[in-house]
């Protein structure tokens, strides 16, 4: 009988793939602690749901100044490198935070100044660890791999960490981040135990300038449909998605009267979800068409942004944050998986960070909407927004989604799964 270690991360997949899971789930428990804490210290400072909004577009607005920047670099260098000094990065920005915290000089403006420099550092570590995978595990193994690092994002960013951080940000304000700190730590610890990943093959040894790196895979995207398609499909979901997702914690609060542990709980409840679709998508994968598994989510999406628009019950709303969870979850292994398998291993780096900055431009977009929309209309009016902006999306990429999965790879690519591939008509 295999070993719980062998279920998780079988050894077919290397050791080196379980260093990356192992930081990962690490980096991902502090990530998670201040999910709940940031908003928290926000919303501690100020009522205004222009400025609570504020504090995530400041922490996400480095994906518009740096992103396609961050993809060109983890396109030139090792990988693995770029993550280790990035973490190390995000840790000595949230020490000082921890030293603002504990004298009582903290202030709105500090903390966020903290969030676009964190954000900063994330850039760099996303962008260049959304490319470890394809480089240590063949094509067969990226959704199950993906399946894997997404589990450890649900249960240590959604599941465990935002009620311990609504905890340890009741018992002093300081806590949660002076955790976050030894996770991040620990994390570049772990990934500095994989061997060194190789610098991506040009056809010269001499670099051209950074934005003549950018402007080649944005050229390569462009001329890419599917992959393309699939970018615009994230960015649109993710303003409509993001609109309410801004003053969530004023909606709990406020609206549904929940307090701030009330308000863990429902990220809580979405990664609960979330592992339900953990245990079941190796099914789903193998009995189900990733264009069909693809327009389910959608229209739960759709779906979520009205019932939540309707509701005024905490119980409820506990819910819907399930179902989200796990429909999130298969949502963004297939996608995740989809861009991978049809990306040559040398743009992996630059179309994820065209990928990231739609994530987050998208995001920044939205919360800025829907701080105004909430500041003046009210904290479920942004929900309508979602509603229909979703819905209208997903009549528009209704078609499309046939071809983005059923597209065969460029030469170079990471690969395809044909028999995946060949369920869709």
């Amino acid at each position: 009988m295999p070993s719980l270690g062998d279920l998780i991360a079988p050894r077919r997949m290397g050791k080196d793939f379980r260093w990356l899971l192992a930081s990962s789930w690490t980096s991902n428990i502090g990530d998670g602690v201040a999910l709940a804490a940031a908003p928290l210290l926000i919303a501690s400072m100020t009522s205004s749901p222009i400025l609570v909004a504020s504090g995530a577009i400041l922490q996400f607005l480095p994906w518009l100044l740096f992103g396609l920047h961050a993809g060109a670099i983890a396109d030139r260098f090792d990988r693995r490198r770029l993550v280790m000094f990035a973490n190390a990065a995000r840790a000595i920005v949230l020490a000082a935070l921890c030293v603002f915290l504990v004298t009582g000089t903290a202030n709105i403006w500090i903390v966020f100044a903290v969030a676009f420099l964190y954000g900063t550092a994330e850039v760099f570590v996303d962008t260049a660890g959304s490319t470890l995978l394809p480089m240590l595990v063949k094509p067969a193994d990226l959704g199950l791999g993906n399946a894997r690092l997404q589990a450890g994002y649900l249960v240590a960013n959604q599941f465990a960490g935002p009620p311990l951080g609504a905890f340890l940000f009741a018992a002093g304000t300081a806590w949660p981040f002076l955790l976050e700190v030894v996770c991040v730590s620990l994390a570049v610890v772990l990934i500095s135990r994989m061997a060194k990943t190789p610098v991506p093959p040009r056809e010269s040894g001499a670099h051209p300038p950074v934005h003549t790196d950018i402007a080649e895979g944005l050229r390569w995207l462009w001329r890419n449909p599917p992959v393309r398609m699939l970018v615009l499909i994230i960015l649109a979901f993710n303003i409509t998605w993001a609109a309410p997702w801004g003053v969530l914690v004023l909606y709990a609060t406020e609206h549904l009267q929940m307090g701030p542990v009330g308000y863990g709980m429902l990220t809580t409840a979405s990664a609960a979800g979330g592992l339900l679709a953990t245990v079941s998508f190796g099914w789903l994968e193998r009995h189900v068409s990733f264009a069909t598994l693809i327009r389910v989510v959608l229209s739960l999406e759709v779906l979520m942004h009205l019932a939540f628009a309707l509701t005024s019950v905490g119980w409820v709303a506990l819910v819907i944050m399930f179902v989200f969870g796990a429909y999130a979850f298969v949502w963004g292994t297939i996608s995740t998986t989809v861009r991978q398998r049809l990306v040559p291993a040398e743009l992996q780096g630059r179309v994820a960070s065209v990928n990231m900055v739609g994530v987050f431009g998208g995001m920044v977009i939205g919360q800025a909407l829907g701080g105004v929309i909430a500041q003046f209309w009210g904290l479920t009016a942004p929900w309508w927004f979602a509603f229909v902006g979703a819905a209208i999306t997903l009549l528009l990429v209704w078609k499309p989604i046939s071809q983005i999965v059923s597209a065969k790879p460029v030469e170079g690519a990471v690969g395809v799964d044909e028999a995946q591939s060949s369920k869709e008509p």
